[in-house]
């Protein structure tokens, strides 16, 4: 009998002590069948009426997947966000949600300024030309000196803002609801910041009120020759809206690792000004086992304080 439903596309079961005390408590555990994201079918079809806890992915947990989910006490999110959780279906089904906002944080932050460099330094583009026997003379620029303007100034963006700052560059970020008072960075309106960052980097969490965030009113402010970079929610960008501002030379290149569905398969694939990655931004071997490690320790104090654990056994 399944006790434990593993929905993200992938996690290592092995050598991580959550699971360890999952397992001796008597619970059985079954990894998702896809090693892909979970439709709101599959996952309704995953928690069947024997299942008590869920270590999430970004999968669709609606109101839907939770009122059909009897048995589901506790979800345990392998990440930061909780977007993809129904949280008011959640608390009137009795169900605890938990997340890891710490151990993803060095991960994301690397890959974003991993995008950024690549995206200024052209440097796919290089790579490609060199593996097809030409020897380009491409001329990128600096981060040095340049206005970057972070959109979210949480955990993530307070971190990439530092570091932006470290390499030279100056540093402006917009968010309504983190205080004044969380960073010493010159805060500006959005529409501002726009039009005086070289680069706009996301690091918002999504809802109704942060859908298509970035749209082509706010592309058509940004800076000509701006670079946009994403390593937050897919769901923030308009993506035919940003194909058009790519293409028209509007923005001068863009780094994504998160897209609106997921695999990616449109048309920023064809611009070579464009980096694309597969949604790994905290996919970082340290990161990632940290954050699986965490997730499964709360799974497991979740379900030991809604006494579905009691004294090291199933109940």
């Amino acid at each position: 009998m399944t006790d434990i439903i593993i929905s993200t596309s992938s996690f290592n079961v092995d050598d991580n002590p959550g699971i360890d005390r999952l397992r001796a408590a008597g619970l059985s555990i079954t990894t998702n069948p896809f090693g892909r994201k979970l439709t709101e079918t599959e996952i309704g079809e995953l928690l069947t009426d024997s299942v008590v806890g869920l270590l999430a992915g970004v999968e669709p947990l609606t109101a839907q997947v939770l009122t059909n989910a009897r048995r589901l006490t506790v979800i345990s999110r392998l990440g930061v966000g909780l977007d993809s959780v129904d949280q008011d279906a959640a608390a009137k089904c009795n169900i605890n949600v938990f997340s890891t906002p710490d151990a993803p944080v060095d991960a994301v932050v690397e890959m974003t300024l991993g995008l950024m460099l690549a995206a200024l330094r052209q440097i796919p583009a290089a790579d490609r030309q060199v593996r097809d026997g030409r020897w380009p003379r491409l001329k990128g620029r600096l981060l040095k000196s340049k206005t970057v303007g972070i959109l979210g100034l949480g955990r993530i963006g307070s971190r990439v803002a530092s570091l932006c700052s470290a390499f030279g560059a100056e540093v402006v970020a917009h968010d309504p609801i983190a205080a004044d008072t969380a960073s010493t960075v010159k805060r500006l309106e959005l529409h501002d910041l726009l039009a005086q960052a070289d680069i706009v980097s996301l690091h918002m969490p999504y809802s109704a009120a942060t859908h298509h965030v970035i749209n082509s009113e706010s592309l058509a402010a940004m800076k000509p020759g701006a670079i946009l970079i994403n390593t937050a929610r897919g769901n923030l960008v308009d993506e035919k809206a940003l194909f058009e501002a790519l293409q028209n030379g509007r923005l001068a290149g863009a780094g994504l690792d998160v897209f609106e569905t997921e695999p990616y398969t449109g048309p920023l694939r064809d611009l070579s000004q464009v980096v694309l990655t597969p949604h790994l931004a905290s996919s970082a071997i340290e990161s990632r086992r940290q954050m699986e490690c965490e997730a499964a320790e709360n799974l497991y104090t979740g379900l030991c304080e809604a006494g579905v654990i009691e004294n090291g056994a199933k109940s």
